[in-house]
């Protein structure tokens, strides 16, 4: 494993004392950690949820700073936040998909702590917007903040597929690209929103040249208060960690292959669900045609059809010849559909 591979450990929320330092002394054997991570201010989407213990629980980070090798870290979201976290000596904070979100309440963030020398790790927002990841990086360097670091946790969409948020790989490499110096970890425990995707976006995150990763870790998942799914243990972060295969060179070009070609199998999927989609409406048109006795071949249509289509490729600089091509399959299906009687 490369000797600057960052990684924080620690469970989404702080629930009790004792299960705080109790998973900090299991991380801090053998796991490679360098940070421990533990929610005390939780913006839950629902009202009547746990929203944490609030700031009783940086006393108990304290106690893991001092009693183990680790520094400590929690989630800020508003200035009070921020200066309960400086009264209390804590290692360094991180900014929240949500408040990241949020120009005006990461510029009163970022003032709060002019003067103040602390890590500040900053969160993707939910949409994926890079403008407003660089908005927010840049708002804290104005500040004085010198020690930023991005936390790729995915985006929301409206079907996330597989994962719990879309780890769209394209922004933080185009991040990575712009902004070179830019230490930039992932967050696999939010993307997948369970364990068993952790280790593959784990191990992607690695492939492409990330500089750590922070995993959501608690000594009891099922039985943790919040993001029960996506949690795992302090042993399994051990082997996880153990396990990863470390690029030896940076070859960012390379590197980059493998997201694309996530993000191509993403689209492929979703034209997958598309041309079903077409289908379905190509069998009831079917329906319709031979209810009224209709001609299924509609002459007049497939020509509209297909100039429109090859103008509109045209104008986006795709091949015609690729596009009619495949219009021409997707016509001669449609046809075919109609015909069916189920």
């Amino acid at each position: 494993m490369r000797k600057e591979l960052l990684i924080i450990g620690g469970p989404c929320s702080a629930e009790t004392k004792e299960q705080v330092l109790s998973i900090a002394k299991d991380i801090d054997q053998g796991s490679c950690a360098q940070w421990f991570r533990a929610g005390i201010w939780k913006p839950r989407t629902m009202p009547n949820q746990f929203e944490g213990v609030g700031s009783k629980g940086l006393k108990w980070l304290v106690e893991v700073k001092n009693t183990t090798s680790l520094k400590v870290m929690t989630e800020v979201a508003n200035t009070r936040h921020i200066e309960k976290c400086i009264e209390h000596g804590i290692d360094g904070i991180w900014i929240g998909a949500r408040t990241t979100t949020n120009p005006f309440l990461i510029q009163e963030l970022a003032d709060c702590l002019k003067g103040i020398d602390i890590p500040v790790f900053i969160k993707n927002p939910l949409n994926p917007d890079i403008n407003l990841w660089i908005g927010a990086i840049e708002r804290f360097s104005k500040a004085g903040i010198n020690n930023i670091s991005a936390i790729h946790r995915g985006f929301s969409f409206v079907d996330n597929g597989a994962y719990r948020q879309t780890p769209y790989w394209q922004i933080p490499i185009e991040l990575k690209r712009l902004m070179p110096k830019l230490p930039i970890i992932c967050d696999p425990s939010h993307i997948a929103g369970n364990t068993k995707l952790i280790k593959h976006i784990s191990q992607t995150a690695m492939n492409l040249n990330f500089d750590g990763l922070m995993i959501e870790v608690h000594n009891q998942p099922k039985e943790a208060l919040t993001d029960k799914k996506q949690q795992i243990t302090p042993l399994q972060l051990k082997k996880l960690i153990m396990g990863l295969v470390i690029p030896k060179t940076n070859h960012a070009d390379l590197n980059s292959i493998t997201a694309l070609r996530e993000e191509i199998d993403r689209l492929d999927f979703q034209l997958i669900d598309i041309l079903k989609q077409r289908m379905e409406l190509s069998f009831e048109v079917g329906k319709i045609k031979k209810a009224n006795n209709i001609s299924i071949l509609q002459l007049k249509r497939w020509e509209e059809m297909i100039k429109t289509r090859l103008e509109i490729a045209d104008n986006k600089n795709i091949s015609k010849d690729f596009i009619k091509e495949i219009f021409e399959s997707i016509h001669q299906e449609s046809i075919r559909v109609q015909g069916n009687d189920k």
